[in-house]
Order: structure tokens, then C-alpha cells, then sequence
């Protein structure tokens, strides 16, 4: 074994020993690929290597080989440590669901702050809006210093002449109306051809609809 594999394989067993959990050649070769440097094939060998020196221990399911830690190495555990590293553990997956929590809502803060105006921004849009109320203030200093505002005497007689030209309108339609009724008893032809050669022209032909007094 070259001193690139043997360096290799020294570091297969400590990541072994120290993760002390089953892999497979792939799992390790995905996992040390940036440390040792080490091609798939030549992880495999190492592994081999180190089971047939009985440095890890290999078991064999299927087609497939696991290699980990001999556990010869390790003394025994008691009950009451086994259930206190079960606490732990319980512990552990507690704090690592909050720190998640806690990772998403700052997640979601993150998304809203990329997603707000910047400083920049703000300030650009804040003269923006600012020009533009002073240009309706100056709108408005004008219209209130105008001199030709309608009074409220000049508003009322418009609103009275145009309630007194409706009033003329409607009568005068009517008046129309009761007239060529009239004429079309004992007209031979049709309404449209009889307003057509009497050249009278209707609010409908002008697309006019009379106003509500």
C-alpha cells in the first residue's frame, strides 16, 4: 500500500471509530472524498484492508458490505448510561427543533427585509412623493385665491334653468309624441318611413337620453 492509501486508510479508521456507526465503501468514499483524496476503488481496498486486519469489523447483507468500528475498543455501557444518553438525546432533538423553528422565522424576516425598499430606495420615493404634494398645494393655493368662483346664488339659478329646459323638453316630446300617434291611425306606411319623409328627427337618432330633473 502506497503512503497515499495508507494515509487514507489511517483516516478511514478514525472517521470510523469516531462516527462509530455502519457505512458503506460509498458512504465513506462521499464523505472523505475531500479529505483523503482517495478514488472510490482505492476506499474500497483500504476498507477491506483494515476488516482483514481486524481494525473494523465487516458484515455482509445481500450484495452488499457495512464496515464499522470494532467494538472491542469500546468499553461497555450500563443501563443507567445508555438511558442517560437517551435523555440526551431527547434533549439534543428539542434544541434542534427550536434552533430550526428559530431558523425559519428568521428565514421568513430575511425574505420580507430582501424584499422591502432600501434605504436609497426610501429616500428617492420619499422626495418623489414630496414634490408631488407640493405641486397639489400649489394647485390648491391657486383655485382657493381664484376670483372667478361660481357663488352659490349663480349654482342655484343654473340648476334652476336646467330644470326649467327638461321640463320644456319632456313637454315638447310628449307633444310630439301625442301628434304623430295621432297622424299614424290613418297613415299608411310605417312610423320610421312617415318620420323619415316628415324630416323629424328623434333623441334616439342622436344617441340623447333625457336628463333626470
Amino acid at each position: 500500500m502506497s503512503k497515499k492509501d495508507s494515509a487514507g486508510a489511517a483516516q478511514i479508521l478514525v472517521y470510523l471509530n469516531e462516527k462509530n456507526r455502519p457505512f458503506s465503501a460509498q458512504d465513506v468514499f462521499t464523505n472523505l472524498q475531500k479529505q483523503c483524496g482517495l478514488g472510490k476503488t482505492a476506499v474500497v481496498k483500504a476498507m477491506e484492508q483494515l476488516a482483514q486486519e481486524g481494525k473494523i469489523q465487516e458484515k455482509v447483507y445481500g450484495k452488499q458490505k457495512i464496515y464499522f468500528a470494532d467494538q472491542s475498543q469500546f468499553a461497555d455501557v450500563s443501563d443507567a448510561e445508555l438511558k442517560k444518553m437517551d435523555a440526551r438525546i431527547v434533549e439534543i432533538s428539542t434544541e434542534v427543533q427550536t434552533i430550526s423553528q428559530s431558523c425559519r422565522q428568521l428565514d421568513t424576516e430575511l425574505k420580507e427585509l430582501n424584499s422591502s425598499l432600501t434605504t436609497a430606495e426610501m429616500k428617492a420615493q420619499i422626495q418623489e412623493l414630496q414634490a408631488e404634494c407640493s405641486g397639489y398645494r400649489e394647485r390648491l393655493d391657486e383655485i382657493k385665491s381664484a376670483k372667478n368662483h361660481v357663488t352659490p346664488e349663480e349654482r342655484q339659478k343654473v340648476y334652476k334653468e336646467r330644470e326649467t329646459y327638461v321640463k320644456e323638453w319632456r313637454k315638447r316630446k310628449r307633444l310630439v309624441t301625442d301628434m304623430v300617434g295621432a297622424i299614424l291611425e290613418g297613415y299608411p306606411k310605417s312610423k320610421k318611413q312617415f318620420l323619415e319623409e316628415a324630416g323629424i328627427e328623434t333623441d334616439e337618432d342622436h344617441k340623447v337620453t333625457m336628463p333626470n330633473i
